[in-house]
């Protein structure tokens, strides 16, 4: 009988073992999880984000990530995509719009947009836009040496791309530090072959359009209306000039510098607009071009401050340009043969 049960015990033993093994695919590891970067995720979210950063965002991003550095320059980044919004509707001279380097240097079937440096491209854009032609240069101006002298912006405006419907527009301005007559702020269509223009005159708070109808002797037809009050005799103006163009519109402003403080700085006053006082119907061809004119020769102190997509204060339409309107564009002539007389 203790040789049978032995026996019995030892069989259970094998059958049933006290410590059974593990099944083989609980002991194999588990699979490993791949963890994957925003940059690498399907359908490029990640530049869906980043064309939502400005320029000083983007910079820190390439500085503390070479991943995400390469990819901000990528022909499809976000440092081209900044480049388009903020240059839109602009040439630049020398480099033509900021998506087509190739259109100005003639070698776009050599020249590949992949291996343009975005990033650099628009960092020369910014510089460049805020400065003069010949014989002018950089973004200041202190001397002009004959009287009805224009410094020509380094830049055209495209006509056909800024009348089409977007939320931002093309503002340019510039601070008037010393002055000692007039000058004005204008754009005019003379590269396209045109010989037109709109000016804005900051002393007298007017905006002149005008076109010569004839070179020799030279005849002038024009409209010119008031929608700002003129500066207070006895100083030249001083302060800031601004010129925006928005969806086929062309607005100016302006912000006086009215008086020295205790510390020799001066006191400016509020932002002030012509609104939306003019469109487009004017100019010959699809190109203007801005500049300043100066009327005496001299010493001045005028310097480029910012160029972007908004201006300071946002222009309402004005008053002119309404069927009720009080304040009408008034006509005028004049020909070189009655300024001799």
């Amino acid at each position: 009988m203790a040789f049978a049960a032995k026996r019995a015990h030892r069989g259970t033993s094998r059958a049933f073992p006290s410590n059974p093994p593990m099944p083989t695919r609980l002991l194999s590891s588990p699979p490993k999880l791949q963890h994957q970067s925003l940059a690498h995720l399907p359908d490029g979210p990640y530049f869906i984000l980043a064309s939502m950063l400005d320029a000083a965002t983007l910079c820190c991003m390439d500085a503390s990530c070479r991943l995400l550095g390469g990819l901000n320059r990528a022909n499809i980044g976000p440092w081209r995509q900044l480049g388009a919004t903020v240059f839109r509707g602009l040439e630049l001279d020398r480099y033509g719009p900021f998506e087509e380097p190739g259109r100005v240097r003639g070698d776009s079937s050599a020249r590949k947009l992949t291996r343009i440096d975005w990033k650099s491209r628009l960092a020369r854009f910014h510089t460049k836009v805020q400065t003069f032609r010949r014989p002018f240069s950089g973004n200041k101006i202190t001397s002009i040496t004959q009287p009805d002298e224009i410094a020509y912006f380094k830049c055209q405006l495209c006509t056909d791309v800024l009348e089409q419907p977007c939320s931002s527009g093309c503002y340019f301005e510039v601070e008037v530090v010393k002055n000692p007559n007039n000058l004005s702020m204008a754009v005019v269509d003379f590269q396209a072959g045109g010989c037109s223009s709109v000016t804005f005159s900051p002393d007298a708070g007017a905006v002149i359009r005008e076109s010569k109808i004839q070179e020799a002797p030279r005849k002038v037809e024009g409209v010119y209306i008031q929608p700002l009050q003129a500066v207070p005799p006895g100083r030249p103006f001083h302060g800031f000039m601004g010129l925006y163009l928005h969806q086929g519109k062309i607005a100016f402003f302006r912000r006086i510098a009215t008086g020295p403080t205790d510390d020799g700085a001066f006191k400016l006053g509020p932002w002030e607009t012509t609104g939306l006082i003019s469109d487009f119907c004017w100019a010959a061809g699809r190109r203007l071009t801005p500049c300043l004119a100066f009327r005496d020769e001299g010493a001045y102190n005028v310097r480029f401050t910012r160029f972007g997509n908004e201006p300071p204060v946002q222009p309402e339409q004005a008053v002119s340009q309404h069927p009720q309107g009080g304040t009408q564009w008034k006509s005028f002539d004049w020909s070189d043969e009655e300024l001799e007389a």
